[in-house]
C-alpha cells in the first residue's frame, strides 16, 4: 500500500528551486518518489474569508472521505465473489488512484478557478452529498433485489420435502383436470423404495395399478407420483405417513410455475444490472 504526503513548501515565482532540491535530497537516499500537486490560482479573498472557511473546509474533508471509504467498502461487499478485482474497480475519473493523485489536474469546467473559495466549497459539497444519496439509493436497491433472488435461490436447493419443485415436475406427470382422479407427489425414503412399489396400490382404496413414477431424486430419496380418486385423497395420506412416505402438499399450476421461473429469470437479470 503506497502512502502519500503533501508537502508545501515556500519556493521562487515558479517554485523550481523547491522543486529541484526535494528532488536532490530524497534521490540520493530513494526516500520518494516526487510529484507536483498542481492547485491553480484561486481566488482566495480575505483573510477573514479564509479563516471562516477553514472549519467548513475541516467538515467537508471528513465528510467526504467518510463518503468515498464507504463507496469503498460497499463495492467489496457487491464484489462478494470477485474479491481479487476489487483494487482495479476503486477508480477516481477512470483511472487508477496513484495515477489520479501524481497526475492530479484541477476541473476548471466543475469548480471554475474565478468563483469565490466559498462557492467552489459548497459546490463540492453538494456534489459529495449527492454522491451519498446516490450510493443509499443504489445500494438499497441492489440489497433488495440480492435479497429477493436469494430467498428464491434457496427454494431451489433444499430437499425433495421443502425445494421448490417448479424446475423438475412436468405437466405430463399429472392427471389434470379430472372431476375424480388426482396426482399426488410423495417423498419415499432411498431404503423404502421396495416398500413403496409393492404397496402403494393397497395403502388406500381407488388407488390407480401402476400409476407411480419417479420423476426426481436426491441424497435422501425419491419424489414418486402416485394417481388416485380424489374421495381417498385424505386416508391415503394418512397411511402413506404411517409408513413413512410423506406426501407433498403440491398441485400443479403451470401459469403459476412459470411465472416463478420467470420471477428468477427477471431477478438475477436485475441484480446482473444493478451490478
Amino acid at each position: 500500500m503506497s502512502e502519500f504526503w503533501l508537502i508545501s513548501a515556500p519556493g521562487d515565482k515558479t517554485n523550481l528551486q523547491a522543486w529541484e532540491r526535494m528532488n536532490t535530497v530524497t534521490s540520493k537516499s530513494n526516500l520518494s518518489s516526487n510529484s507536483k500537486f498542481h492547485i491553480p490560482d484561486l481566488k482566495v479573498g480575505t483573510l477573514d474569508a479564509l479563516v471562516g472557511l477553514s472549519d467548513e473546509l475541516g467538515k467537508l474533508d471528513s465528510f467526504a472521505e467518510s463518503v468515498i471509504k464507504k463507496i469503498a467498502q460497499y463495492i467489496g461487499e457487491v464484489m462478494e465473489d470477485s474479491k481479487d478485482k476489487v483494487q482495479e474497480n476503486l477508480l477516481a475519473n477512470g483511472v487508477d488512484l496513484i495515477s489520479y493523485l501524481t497526475r492530479f489536474e484541477w476541473d476548471m469546467a466543475k469548480y471554475p478557478i474565478k468563483q469565490p473559495l466559498k462557492n467552489i466549497s459548497e459546490a463540492l459539497a453538494k456534489q459529495v452529498t449527492q454522491i451519498e444519496t446516490d450510493l443509499k439509493t443504489r445500494s438499497a436497491a441492489y440489497n433488495n433485489i440480492k435479497g429477493n433472488l436469494q430467498s428464491l435461490e434457496k427454494k431451489t436447493v433444499g430437499n425433495l420435502l421443502t425445494r421448490t419443485l417448479a424446475d423438475i415436475v412436468h405437466k405430463e406427470d399429472f392427471v389434470l383436470n379430472s372431476e375424480y382422479l388426482i396426482t399426488l407427489l410423495v417423498v419415499v425414503p432411498k431404503s423404502s423404495y421396495i416398500q413403496w412399489q409393492k404397496t402403494y396400490e393397497s395403502l388406500s382404496d381407488m388407488v390407480v395399478p401402476r400409476s407411480t413414477k419417479m420423476i426426481a431424486e436426491d441424497a435422501e430419496g425419491g419424489l414418486f407420483t402416485v394417481t388416485l380418486f380424489r374421495k381417498v385423497m385424505d386416508d391415503f395420506k394418512a397411511k402413506a405417513r404411517e409408513n413413512r412416505f410423506m406426501v407433498r402438499e403440491f398441485y400443479f399450476d403451470e401459469k403459476e410455475l412459470k411465472c416463478e421461473k420467470e420471477e428468477l429469470m427477471k431477478l438475477a437479470s436485475d441484480k446482473k444490472q444493478q451490478y
